[in-house]
Order: structure tokens, then sequence, then C-alpha cells
């Protein structure tokens, strides 16, 4: 019986190239590669509650950190492609770590994107009693100061410091880069002058924003977002530029097709449903609805990117 009830919550999601969906017969782990509270950990565990039901099997989120992201993904890209072991992947363990850091696996071939999930905007923030009031005054600001003022990140090779270098280097910009241990030690010095900005994911700057404890020059997605509609997009000066902090999907590899073809399915149900969409937005995220092919083209464009940055620059690697 058991087995004939967990085939009826496959038939919804069915398709002429799914016929024979794959069941798990076991628990499923999704391994959040960063620390519990963040928001790796946040979106697996969300996803896991949500997913559940659709596979019809137990999913449990297990933490394994270190060395950006890259423990745990190569705890994935090692594990029985059965599909039971899948892994939070990021912009931080797909795009950017492999080309900031030298890793003895490679993240784009052994590992098998799935489905995409959400992407996070990032906001360029600064202090109140910065000299700058709008992303244009900001620009020529720091272009009349070459080398002179410095910026804020989470960390070398953070989204936070990712974003904002790709910003810098495509306006044209020279900043020194202050690195921090985490957001919650650098938005202090931003909001006392001590750097002058900071880009920030959305989620974590709104309340700073909202109660004038720094303010919002730019979001770094293609089009203004409804929660600042009168903050402009950096893309509305710097032509193509657009960061998202994506979370997806992905599994070993060499992953059978049937099993990533029925998470993909499940994952596509879940994306259109309105509670979830708003259980993602109460996150600062938004849906990435997409194909299996789509996905792992926007996961090898976000790593070019970054790879394009680290060359045009010489960053090095930490």
């Amino acid at each position: 019986m058991m087995m004939q009830r967990r085939h009826l919550l496959f038939a919804p999601l069915a398709t002429p190239a799914l016929a024979q969906p794959w069941v798990p017969e076991r628990t499923i782990r999704i391994i959040a590669p960063f620390a519990p509270g963040g928001a790796s950990d946040v979106i697996s565990r969300i996803l896991a509650e949500e997913l559940s039901p659709l596979l019809g099997q137990q999913i449990i989120v297990e933490n394994r950190v270190g060395a950006g992201g890259a423990v745990g993904t190569e705890f994935v890209a090692r594990a029985r492609p059965d599909g039971l072991t899948l892994l939070m992947a990021s912009q931080a363990t797909h795009g950017v770590n492999p080309v900031v850091n030298r890793l003895g696996f490679d993240p784009g071939t052994d590992t098998t994107p799935i489905a995409a999930l959400a992407g996070v905007p990032a906001v360029l923030v600064v202090g109140p009693s910065a000299p700058v009031a709008s992303f244009a005054e900001f620009v020529e600001h720091v272009r009349a100061r070459p080398g002179q003022l410095s910026y804020g990140s989470a960390g070398i090779g953070s989204s936070t410091h990712m974003t904002f270098a790709l910003m810098a280097h495509r306006a044209g910009l020279e900043m020194t880069h202050v690195p921090y241990r985490g957001t919650a030690l650098a938005l202090p010095d931003v909001m006392a002058g001590r750097v002058l900005g900071m880009m920030d994911t959305i989620n974590t700057a709104l309340p700073f924003i909202r109660d004038g404890r720094v303010r919002a020059l730019a979001v770094t997605t293609r089009e203004r977002l409804a929660v600042l509609p009168e903050v402009p997009a950096v893309a509305e000066r710097i032509e193509g530029y657009e960061v998202l902090n994506w979370y997806g999907l992905s599994g070993p590899a060499g992953l059978p097709a049937p099993v990533a073809a029925t998470v993909h399915a499940a994952m596509a149900a879940l994306l259109a449903r309105p509670a979830f969409q708003e259980r993602l937005a109460s996150q600062g995220m938004s849906p990435l609805p997409m194909s299996t092919p789509d996905y792992a083209a926007y996961i090898a464009r976000d790593r070019q990117q970054w790879a394009d940055l680290v060359r045009a620059t010489g960053m090095r690697s930490d």
C-alpha cells in the first residue's frame, strides 16, 4: 500500500518524458554547505519541509561547513549518485569558489544540476552621513578619488565582495577592499562612515534601510525592486550588470536522468505555488523557475562572469 500511495504522489508530476518517475526508498539528505542560520541553511530547511510530501519521503538537512562551501559540495560530489544525497548549490559553491580558490574537484563537472530554486538580489548601501545621495554621485565621487576610498564586505570571495568588485570593475572605480568576518561586522563600519559603502543582500540590508541606518543607492537586479521602487538598478548606469545570489539543487555526477527529472518536476510544482512564493519572499528571495538545461547554462554563465573578473583584476586566491 505504501508503494502505491507514493506512486500516486508523483502522478500529477508525470510527463511523457517521465513515464516511470523515480521513487525514493529512504530518507533524502540536502547538504547545506554553510553554517546553521545562514541563507543556505534557511532555504534548505524550507525546501526540505515543502518538498518532502511531493517526493513521498522524509528529507533532512545536514550542514557540512568549511572552505567557502567546498567541504559540503565535495561531499555531495563524492556521494553515491542515487538521489538520496543532494546539495544546496549556490553562487558561492559553483560560481565564486571554483575561480578564487584551488579546489581538489570541479563543481561544474563533479555535480549534476537539477533545478534552480531562488535568487537574492543585493543592494549598494552607504552610511547616512556619506557625501553621496545617489548611485550617480557615488560613481563620480569615487572616480574623483582613485584608490583613496574603501568598501566593506563579508569576507574575501563572499558574494558581497564579488558583487561590489564586479560593479567597481565595470564602472572603472579604484577602491580598497576591507574584508570583515561577516556582514554583521561590516555594516557598523558602513553606518559610521569608516568605509564608504558595501553590497549586501536585500533581506539583510532592508531593515537597516527602512530605519535610516544606511542609505540604499542601487540594486543588482536588471530592473528596480518592488520593495525599493525609488532605488535604481546598477544596470541603469552600467549596461548588462546583474547579480543574484542564487540557490538551487544539484546532485552527484552521474545522477540517473529519472532521478533528476523527478526532483525537477517536484521543484517546478513547488515553485508554482503562491504560498511557497510568499514564503520565499519572506526571506527576500524570488523564485527562479527554469528547465534543467537552462539551470546548467545559468551556472556556467555565472561562473564565467566571476572567472572573467578574477582574470581582469588579478584578484588573488585565498
